[in-house]
């Protein structure tokens, strides 16, 4: 079974392999997995959790 390609959660850009990018559980609910590509980080891309509609970052 093939493994589900990563995408950043804010621009939606694969980031399999990618240098700087970061995946973390959510801080609010630690149920859903966030995404974050090293363009989106650096920028400072606002992201939202699907479950409990946290959005960073603050």
């Amino acid at each position: 079974m093939a493994e589900k390609q990563a995408l950043c959660t804010s621009c939606k850009k694969r980031i399999t392999n990618t240098i700087g990018s970061t995946r973390f559980k959510c801080p609010k609910c630690g149920q859903v997995e966030l995404v974050r590509c090293n363009h989106c980080r650096k920028i400072a891309a606002k992201y939202k959790c699907s479950s409990c509609g946290f959005e960073g970052p603050n």
